[in-house]
């Protein structure tokens, strides 16, 4: 099985300019209990599906399977999908030898900008940019599949 290990932290300054790649993400959620979250997502011009497991008592790993298929398979999939669809730009920030995706949201989340960090551990050491603030691995509202249910403007 292959285990995801990220952390997820707000975001408190300025990222833009040190990123280096950006990337529009529509996405929507065939399934998102806790225990098993199904994803369709159109990232750029590529389409894919994921199926994430729950999460670890921190809420840093879980079980992530995903393959790439047809962007016209993923326009179909996203008409079954639970209501909410989660729309964002996502920068990549390059830190010493890691790089944090940044995401930048729209429509019912406007406003929130969060990033994430994958590890190869759960204790692996990172450098943290001046611009990472409060860190919210675990923490429920900040989940994808959460924010489609209850959007951060409606907090």
């Amino acid at each position: 099985m292959a285990q995801e290990i990220e952390r997820k932290f707000l975001v408190t300054g300025d990222y833009k300019s040190q990123s280096h790649k950006q990337t529009r993400i529509t996405q929507g959620y065939l399934s998102s209990v806790p225990e098993r979250t199904v994803r369709v997502r159109i990232k750029g011009d590529k389409g894919y599906i994921t199926i994430k497991g729950i999460g670890s008592a921190s809420g840093a790993s879980r079980y992530e399977w995903e393959k790439e298929i047809p962007v016209k398979e993923v326009e179909e999939l996203l008409n079954l999908c639970e209501p909410g669809v989660i729309d964002k730009t996502r920068y990549l920030v390059t830190e010493g030898s890691h790089t944090f995706e940044v995401d930048e949201f729209y429509g019912e989340n406007q406003g929130l900008v969060v990033a994430e960090i994958e590890l190869s551990a759960e204790e692996e050491q990172f450098g943290k940019p001046a611009w990472l603030g409060e860190e919210v691995t675990g923490d429920a509202r900040y989940f994808n599949s959460m924010l489609m249910k209850n959007p951060y403007t409606k907090w």
